[in-house]
């Protein structure tokens, strides 16, 4: 079945993707299938869940192998992988440790874990479009890390009518996580009239309107790994 997004979150965001773009949902993906892929029902949860509310949480959404490979690369990497993550875009990118401090490393298909994980996200990508009309085009994401005392203030991954960032989604890659490692991604939903408190634990995938949800995160007490990415619709010229 083929959804468009009505919440009232969703309705200005997808009527500009489809209305002044006119863009249509891609073909499904023709791989082979995987065993090592999460029950449908995490997408169709997933779809959902961005119909009524404009994100998602799902707990162990994240295929176990391909989640092992992604925790090996994060923590096994060299620290001069990391490089101080900014704000802004292009001609507006800045360092500001007063409003993020994480570092960051970008995944690519050179790793045997980075080739998965694009792999696993296209299949999404072609499940999201297939469902929801969204025109996602492409995908770009990175690995994160918070030291102790590390944060992001509060933010938009994107502002309207600035990026063609459609959907945000943020994979968390922290085994026995605890309260007081801290640390939690807050959604602030409906002008903060509502805060979604998600703990960054091993497996748990989030995704959400990236023009409409402002997000923070909070001060993490030890190492904190993750990966965040950006589903984009084409850049119409």
């Amino acid at each position: 079945m083929l959804y468009l997004l009505t919440g009232k979150l969703a309705i200005p965001l997808v009527q500009r993707i489809i209305n002044e773009n006119n863009i249509h949902p891609n073909k499904p993906s023709t791989e082979p299938n995987n065993p090592d892929i999460p029950h449908p029902l995490f997408f169709e949860s997933m779809v959902n869940n961005l119909v009524d509310h404009g994100y998602s949480v799902q707990a162990n959404c994240l295929p176990l192998v391909l989640g092992k490979l992604l925790w090996e690369q994060s923590h096994s990497a060299p620290v001069t992988d990391f490089q101080n993550a900014g704000i802004g875009r292009n001609s507006g990118h800045s360092i500001n440790k007063a409003i993020r401090t994480d570092a960051v490393a970008w995944i690519t298909k050179e790793t045997k874990a980075g080739e998965q994980w694009l792999a696993w996200i296209l299949r999404l990508q072609d499940y999201l479009n297939q469902h929801l009309f969204l025109g996602l085009f492409s995908f770009e994401s990175h690995f994160s890390l918070y030291k102790p005392d590390g944060f992001y203030k509060q933010h938009y991954d994107a502002f309207k009518g600035k990026s063609n960032r459609v959907l945000s989604l943020i994979v968390y890659l922290n085994y026995e996580w605890i309260a007081v490692n801290a640390g939690e991604l807050v959604l602030h939903i409906n002008n903060s009239e509502e805060l979604i408190s998600v703990k960054p634990e091993f497996g748990t995938l989030v995704v959400f309107l990236s023009e409409e949800i402002p997000h923070e995160v909070l001060a993490t007490t030890v190492d904190r790994h993750s990966i965040a990415g950006w589903f984009s619709s084409r850049q119409m010229l």
